[in-house]
């Protein structure tokens, strides 16, 4: 039967080392062909070079959280068929698809660059995302202009 809401959101356990649902989330988006215990480790190693960058201050965690509200988008454009013509129709963004759009983001940057190890670079990513930088926030605004640019076309959006 289609339509059917799954539990995966009460099944979601807190990830162990911070007890974050949002952080077990994003691990679960880090990992691939089922391997979470490399995804973790991953996650986990980002989080330490984190505090080893910032010395502790802010949290790693607090970067972390501060990256993901940067890079949520709060509009996005879809694409619409009216009348024989397809329309890209500026609409806001659901709070769960802002969170996966945000985590999506921020993985494709770090995967995008090459040459070192995927901790490093997911490092980078996240600490320039706190700081409103990076490729992830601007993914974020290119989406903000692109739906800023259809404004017009606003009023197919039922």
């Amino acid at each position: 039967m289609a339509g059917r809401i799954t539990a995966s959101d009460s099944q979601l356990r807190p990830d162990p080392k911070f007890n974050s649902k949002v952080l077990a989330r994003f691990i679960n988006c880090v990992m691939e062909d089922g391997k979470k215990s490399v995804a973790m480790r991953v996650v986990y190693g980002a989080l330490d070079e984190i505090e080893k960058r910032t010395k502790g201050e802010p949290k790693a965690i607090d970067v972390f959280n501060k990256a993901i509200d940067n890079v949520k988008p709060d509009v996005e454009v879809r694409s619409k068929r009216v009348g024989g013509a397809n329309y890209q129709v500026p609409m806001s963004v659901k709070p769960k698809r802002r969170q996966s759009l945000a985590f999506r983001w921020i993985i494709q940057a770090a995967r995008s660059e090459k040459g070192k190890p995927m901790s490093l670079r997911l490092a980078k990513e996240l600490m320039d995302a706190a700081k409103n930088e990076g490729k992830s926030v601007q993914t974020r605004e290119q989406t903000h202009r692109m739906a800023d640019a259809n404004k017009a076309f606003a009023h197919f959006a039922w």
